[in-house]
């Protein structure tokens, strides 16, 4: 889409940023990657009363232009590169209205850098809750800039913030906040007559900064590196006199025109909540308990539409076989891609609710107090706080997780938490895990209230969690690194959730489930299709004249006897000879032939399990009784036993597996992205891996 304008929105963490950018943009958004680095970007579009079309970028959360990771450092790098295609017409700041000393210090920093701004004062609401009175107009007189009142949350001002945008490019540029020449006059100075540079608040970051600015020349760099030492700079020192001048002015203005109410205050509603839900004891006792009754909700709340999902699928492949000619396009089509596809779909209500009950504890600001809780267990382990962001954010998936810990500046934290993120379970782990609990768990209540298959679900999570701060903690004393790290977090007061937030959380992860994990699907679904339906030389030749023999000879039903050719022709094809190859190594865990070949297709995406097992039992059987995935996994015999192959043990044994094995192709390539070294991978992969099997090894030998 092609923008008149390009607007960035910046501010702080926590003052409704990416709130304020989903109600511009609504679903007309898209997420890619800053050029050149690592770092997510959220674009998207949205229409001016004027008519022209505003390409708005969401920047990283930050409380000032000195960056403390590498998201923050793509702030000013996005705002100070004049050639970027990045760079915005105009910066809108959002500003906590209820928080405005903390929040004000980034925009006099961006307001000084002369990009013509619109200020934001959202959380207007939250503000006159707490007696704070704002002169809106004398604020922005003394700024010079247009300021808007809004509540991102309940929609309010949204249009007249729109209005402000529209005609932000016919007013003049706003005022100067401090004169920062004083701070280092002659360098600043030499800067600007060496780089023809006009702004000197932009001459003075580009010393501060210049090492890691990409848009400057090495020689560029290399000349301010020389000017610096010519000069006595000192970036710490001339931050802090930056800083010290920076609040003098936020002080003077605030006091001109901010009222707040000076009774005496009640103990806000958030600390009196605080003092329970981030109780030592019962705040752990409290979040369990909300574990438990998402996971029974995941089973109870899913069960009607996951039903209508698979009788669905079964009706499609029904048809298929019945009014289409038989042959190998049809069978590709029905028994390949449909049935591969239907084992993964059914979870698409599972999936939404779980993002659904994600996106209330995010959007409530209880996700921060957990957070804040698993902060001490964390530095006990050897992890910093900031690690648990990426740990609670890999219960949706790894990828992401692994990227966010960027924000931690302490290598060794930063290591130790990529290595143990893809142990939390992931959404994609979730249909394995409810498929293979619905085949051995009974769907029964205990204690009137508690869901046995939710309470096995659970149980699964709490492992994933028990067992990151356990190899956290190895890692601990395997790593070195004299580096010390620190947990700075503001916990965000507490909010009703906006349920359409919720709902576009939910349609969002779906669609991602269904594109992402779809396209895998189809492809794996279709090669391992061909794998199963076609063997070398006239094997299957030779099987066809075997069983002519015995129908001659033998008195079989036609069903049994399409059975017993479809499974001896399986078990001679590709896949087949695949599956044999690596049993004789997984036998011990109690898993036959025909789970190996899920368990090497899955490493493509955890969730490809499924979808292999519905494509094989679809190829060993018969198109006149088409079943759900786990009607036939449930029905599945051992030809050497005649027991059913998924007992307690195996379904046990194969979870345990899927627990701990690095089964996804994604999370090792994001960890060689962002470590740029594949030693690191190499490592994680080979002890996942060990721990898996030894995990899988102990838990079918001690049930069976």
């Amino acid at each position: 889409m092609k923008a008149d304008i390009r607007i960035a929105l910046v501010g702080n963490p926590n003052t409704g940023k990416s709130t304020l950018f989903n109600v511009l943009t609504g679903l007309n958004q898209k997420i890619g990657n800053f050029p050149g680095v690592t770092v997510d970007k959220k674009i998207g579009y949205a229409d001016l009363p004027d008519g022209r079309v505003a390409e708005i970028i969401d920047l990283p959360g930050t409380y000032s232009l000195y960056p403390k990771s590498q998201d923050e450092s793509i702030v000013f790098s996005v705002l100070a590169d004049r050639n970027s295609e990045m760079n915005p017409d105009l910066v809108v700041v959002i500003l906590d209205a209820t928080n405005l000393k903390r929040n004000l210090l980034l925009y006099t920093q961006v307001a000084d850098l002369k990009i013509p701004v619109v200020v934001a004062l959202n959380m207007i609401d939250m503000a006159k809750k707490a007696d704070i009175t704002i002169d809106i107009d004398g604020f922005a007189q003394k700024l010079g800039v247009p300021v808007v009142a809004i509540s991102a949350r309940k929609l309010e001002g949204i249009d007249q913030l729109k209005q402000a945008i529209t005609f932000a490019n016919k007013i003049a540029l706003q005022q100067d906040t401090i004169d920062v020449e004083p701070i280092a006059p002659a360098l600043i100075g030499q800067i600007k007559q060496e780089l023809k540079i006009e702004n000197p608040y932009f001459a003075l970051q580009l010393a501060h900064q210049h090492e890691t600015l990409k848009f400057l020349s090495v020689k560029e760099s290399d000349r301010i590196e020389e000017l610096e030492k010519e000069h006595s700079f000192h970036s710490q020192k001339a931050q802090a006199t930056e800083t010290i001048a920076r609040y003098n002015f936020i002080n003077d203005l605030l006091y001109d025109t901010v009222k707040k109410s000076t009774t005496a205050e009640d103990e806000t509603l958030s600390n009196r909540i605080d003092k329970v839900l981030t109780h030592k004891i019962f705040g752990f006792v409290i979040f369990l308990a909300i574990l438990l009754f998402i996971f029974q909700a995941i089973f109870a709340w899913s069960a009607y539409p996951m039903g209508l999902i698979a009788d669905g699928f079964v009706w499609v492949q029904t048809q298929l076989h019945q009014h289409l000619p038989e042959g190998p396009l049809v069978n590709l089509l029905a028994d390949g891609i449909v049935a591969g596809l239907s084992g993964v779909m059914v979870f698409i209500p599972q999936i939404a609710i779980l993002f659904a009950f994600i996106s209330i504890l995010e959007d409530t600001g209880y996700m921060s107090r957990v957070t804040f809780m698993m902060d001490k267990i964390m530095r006990k382990v050897g992890l910093n706080g900031k690690s648990v962001v990426p740990l609670i954010g890999g219960f949706a998936c790894a990828v992401p997780s692994i990227m966010s810990t960027r924000t931690i500046e302490n290598w060794k934290d930063r290591m130790i938490t990529i290595l143990v993120t893809p142990l939390i379970t992931c959404s994609a782990r979730l249909p394995v895990y409810t498929l293979l609990i619905s085949l051995v768990v009974p769907n029964k209540n205990i204690w009137w209230i508690f869901n046995m298959q939710g309470l096995a679900l659970t149980a699964m999570y709490l492992l994933s969690l028990v067992s990151a701060v356990v190899v956290a903690w190895v890692f601990k004393y395997i790593l070195r690194s004299r580096e010390r790290g620190y947990f700075i977090m503001e916990l965000p007061v507490y909010r009703a959730p906006r349920w359409n937030n919720v709902l576009l959380t939910m349609y969002d992860r779906a669609k991602t489930f269904v594109f992402q994990a779809g396209k895998v699907i189809i492809a794996v679904s279709i090669i391992l299709w061909v794998l199963a339906s076609y063997g070398p030389g006239k094997r299957f030749d030779n099987i066809d004249q075997k069983y002519k023999g015995i129908q001659a000879t033998q008195k079989i039903a036609p069903d049994s006897l399409n059975r017993m050719i479809a499974s001896e022709k399986l078990e001679n094809s590709y896949a087949g000879m695949l599956g044999h190859g690596i049993e004789p190594a997984i036998k011990p865990l109690g898993f036959d032939w025909k789970i190996g070949i899920a368990l090497v297709t899955s490493f493509a995406a955890r969730e490809v399990f499924v979808g292999t097992m519905a494509t094989i039992y679809s190829v060993n059987g018969d198109g006149e009784n088409m079943q759900s995935v786990q009607q036939k996994m449930h029905s599945a015999k051992n030809s050497d036993t005649g027991q059913p192959v998924f007992t307690f043990a195996v379904a046990m044994s194969l979870m345990m597996f899927y627990a701990f094995a690095m089964q996804c192709a994604s999370t090792v390539a994001v960890v060689y992205r962002e470590t740029k070294n594949w030693r690191w991978p190499a490592i994680q992969f080979a002890y996942m891996t060990v721990l898996a099997y030894t995990a899988s090894f102990v838990t079918y030998h001690l049930l069976k």
